[in-house]
């Protein structure tokens, strides 16, 4: 089957990176002569018929956006059967042959859902910060996120410094520990603390016994969301405190400010070799996969390998924390 049209959504959270993806998927429909679809909202939009045609000058001054100007939402009425005809009774009705989804694994796993129902082509590019998704070394965004938080953290240990304090600084990273292994170690940090070690308190309360004797008044402690070594970054925090009463200690949750700003030069890069890889796969009858890069080459991996694979921490990265922190 020839296509014509091509539709491309964002879903879920968003990440700097997804107005570039965006304009690529567009400049590249119009390379080929395909008309594209945008789709606000996600999949909520789908159902409730926010569409629009799309042409290179809707995506004029867009690369260097952060968010994304589809807007995203999260549709809790996709989940139902009665949900996702009414989705596809929008295809139907603009002769939509194929849909580019900009999102994480729950938006993949509604894509996946979509195209087995109604057998509608799929491919998606994975756009989330905490780059937990099976089948490429960076999703969008996650680059940005890291420079961010390297940026944060930098200041506030002018602060720590300034007055002897210990920072429990939270990160993104429910699943996954990237943002907090990174970026701790991109600042020195006295401990990084992530879901695939959850170190314990007295481990960690040993490695600050030994800086504290070794002089060091001042420490900052990265900590990813997911960690399970205490019930919450605060709760935690407050357990240190009654080991060290001498140390003034403070919490930092840098929140969704890790989500926002222009996307960088790696980002910018990466966003616009997916979108175009996104669109060409699907004129090649490739579908059902997710555009992702390993060692610098755009690869493709089966949607469902991309959900149910693991994305792995870097053991090389472990190792050079822990002789970091010495």
């Amino acid at each position: 089957m020839k296509m014509k049209k091509i539709a491309v959504l964002t879903s879920g959270g968003d990440s700097p990176g997804m107005n570039t993806a965006l304009r690529a998927v567009v400049r590249t429909c119009a390379y080929n002569n395909i008309e594209c679809i945008g789709v606000f909202r996600g999949f909520q939009g789908l159902i409730n018929d926010e569409i629009k045609v799309l042409n290179t000058r809707s995506v004029r001054g867009i690369i260097n956006r952060g968010g994304t100007m589809l807007y995203s939402a999260r549709s809790k009425e996709f989940r139902s059967k009665e949900g996702r005809i009414k989705a596809f009774e929008n295809i139907k009705k603009h002769n939509i042959d194929a849909l580019v989804i900009i999102g994480g694994d729950g938006s993949f796993t509604g894509g996946m859902i979509f195209q087995k129902e109604f057998n509608i082509p799929v491919i998606g590019i994975p756009g989330t910060i905490d780059n937990d998704l099976f089948g490429t070394t960076h999703t969008l965004g996650y680059d940005t996120a890291l420079n961010t938080v390297m940026e944060a953290i930098d200041k506030i240990r002018d602060t720590a410094i300034s007055h002897d304090r210990l920072f429990f600084v939270e990160v993104m990273g429910r699943d996954a520990g990237h943002i907090a292994l990174n970026s701790g170690i991109a600042i020195g940090a006295q401990e990084i603390l992530i879901p695939e070690q959850n170190k314990g308190i007295e481990e960690l309360i040993l490695s600050l016994r030994k800086s504290k004797k070794a002089g060091k008044t001042s420490s900052i402690v990265v900590v990813a969301e997911g960690d399970k070594t205490g019930s919450n970054v605060f709760e935690l925090a407050k357990s240190v405190e009654q080991k060290f009463p001498d140390y003034e200690i403070k919490v930092s949750v840098l929140g969704h400010m890790q989500r926002g700003g222009s996307p960088s030069c790696f980002d910018r890069v990466l966003a616009t070799r997916m979108g175009v890889k996104a669109v060409e796969s699907l004129l090649d009858g490739d579908f059902s996969k997710m555009v992702g890069v390993d060692q610098g080459k755009i690869t493709l991996t089966p949607l469902k390998s991309a959900l149910k694979g693991k994305s792995k921490i870097n053991s090389e990265l472990l190792r050079v924390s822990e002789i970091m922190n010495t």
